[in-house]
């Protein structure tokens, strides 16, 4: 499969300003919740609250998105990236945990939560990472040609809680220095939801990242995450796209926020992190698996 979009990086990474969901008020806090009823999701990922904070660019960018999104065509491309990201994660061998925990004292219902937990992520992340591919293929003159209707839209999926996160000025020396090494493995100033979500179980994310972080490491890694960000541009492409989005009036608007290319270097650095973090999660999901 040849991307129509090459994986990039933005050297230097730019600034990113996301206002957290409980501090969001007004027109920035409705957009968050468009986005999370759209998507099915209980939580607002950094990249869409990221992309907030141009609202002429984000409103241009949902208008288009938002019909789509509800339909059984989105629904199976998600399907179809989150297997492909599952699939490249259990290619890098993740080692399983179950029993390590049970060694630990955790039972089935904490197993479970954990589970579940991941769960949010693993389905979640793949519309937010459509999406961010979508915005990156526009903005540098894709067109999104209208014509094509999504079809019906889905059922509302019940609602999930959002899980509980345990943020940098929650975590203790040990968590504190936890985060600082994904920060440093993934070469990104923040952290991810999905590492604070997994941190309120210290025993069992601390040994979970172990295994990860050495995968990450490996030199096979990135040829992984590769498939699985060449999968959501042959995904991106393929969608229906009434009411379409045009590469100039998704500049026009990024332009009443910023410059077009601060709004470009944001997008860039989202599609780039989220294959990543979608197979690190499929790996963190892989080592929860039950062993014979």
């Amino acid at each position: 499969m040849v991307a129509e979009l090459a994986r990039l990086k933005p050297a230097p990474i730019p600034a990113i300003h996301p206002v957290p969901e409980y501090a969001a008020t007004g027109a920035l806090a409705e957009a968050y919740a468009r986005t999370k009823t759209g998507f099915g999701v209980p939580w607002m990922g950094v990249v869409a609250m990221a992309f907030a904070q141009y609202p002429a660019f984000y409103d241009r960018l949902w208008s288009a998105l938002d019909p789509m999104a509800r339909s059984a065509a989105f629904a199976t491309a998600c399907a179809e990236l989150r297997a492909e990201a599952e699939a490249e994660a259990a290619a890098l061998s993740p080692a399983p945990l179950v029993g390590r925990l049970r060694a630990l004292g955790y039972d089935a219902r904490e197993l479970e939560e954990i589970r579940a937990c991941n769960e949010v992520f693993s389905a979640g992340n793949m519309p937010y990472l459509l999406m961010a591919t979508l915005a990156r293929r526009v903005l540098e003159g894709q067109d999104w040609a209208g014509g094509v209707t999504p079809g019906p839209a889905m059922p509302v999926p019940p609602a999930v809680p959002r899980p509980p996160l345990i943020e940098p000025h929650h975590a203790d020396p040990i968590i504190a220095s936890l985060y600082g090494e994904i920060r440093e493995t993934l070469g990104l100033p923040f952290v991810n939801t999905d590492y604070r979500a997994f941190a309120r179980w210290p025993s069992y994310f601390i040994p979970a990242w172990e295994d990860l972080r050495r995968a990450v490491r490996s030199a096979a890694y990135e040829g992984h995450v590769c498939r699985v960000h060449d999968k959501a541009v042959a995904l991106v492409a393929g969608l229906p796209s009434a009411p379409g989005l045009m590469a100039e009036d998704l500049r026009a608007a990024a332009a009443q926020d910023a410059s077009v290319a601060e709004v470009l270097e944001v997008v860039r650095l989202f599609q780039w992190l989220l294959p990543g973090l979608a197979l690190n999660v499929g790996f963190l999901r892989a080592q929860l698996q039950e062993t014979p």
